[in-house]
């Protein structure tokens, strides 16, 4: 069995779930803050066996897409060296997907 842990941007998250879902994939929704922006994401964690994991991340995949935003986070363009809240382009959106070795899952 694996765990799968993937982290994706709010907009994806609903049809990603949808989409999970209709295939029999069940998912745990989690709601979570990070990456570049500090944007709203979302983290699923799902148990399935071994050999679902390449169908799973075909979903995955399918539903996070990339995207460019502009930002004047400050802290974003201090690293940069401009000045305070000048706006960047910057792309976010996506996946970042961990799977590790899963040896007991229980469903009560």
């Amino acid at each position: 069995m694996k765990l799968v842990i993937a982290f994706v941007q709010d907009k994806d998250c609903n049809k990603l779930t949808r989409a999970l879902n209709k295939a029999q994939f069940r998912s745990t929704r989690l709601a979570t803050t990070g990456g570049f922006l500090k944007s709203g994401n979302s983290t699923l964690i799902l148990g399935i066996e071994d050999e679902q994991v390449d169908k799973v991340l075909t979903i995955i995949k399918e539903h996070s897409h990339t995207r460019k935003e502009f930002s004047t986070s400050s802290m974003a363009t201090n690293m940069l060296g401009e000045m305070p809240n000048h706006p960047i382009e910057v792309v976010v959106g996506g996946a970042t997907v961990l799977i590790a070795p899963l040896e007991k899952m229980v469903r009560f």
